[in-house]
């Protein structure tokens, strides 16, 4: 999924604020470079998701035959594929 720069900002902001809510929590860094850390990390994760949907995709359209977006076929294909790529990479 594509989030704009606005939305993962948001998100980091939001991390942010749940962390500051935990009471377990202790900060020693400054507020904005704790939401720069979750912006960065947020961002690199949506770009692995990102890699794992087109590799995925491009599964799918490797085989012998089309298969349309949206059937039935397509999304069992696709979770297979997707689970596959995840469990490439050990999670």
């Amino acid at each position: 999924m594509r989030l704009s720069r606005d939305k993962v900002g948001k998100l980091s902001r939001a991390v942010f604020d749940a962390l500051t809510s935990l009471e377990q929590v202790e900060f020693i860094e400054d507020p904005n470079s704790i939401r720069i850390e979750a912006r960065r990390i947020l961002e690199e994760l949506l770009n692995e998701e990102e890699k794992l949907d087109v590799a995925a995709r491009q599964k799918i359209e490797s085989q012998k035959r089309t298969i349309p977006e949206g059937t039935q076929e397509w999304d069992i294909l696709y979770r297979k594929y997707y689970n596959e790529e995840v469990k490439k990479l050990g999670i």
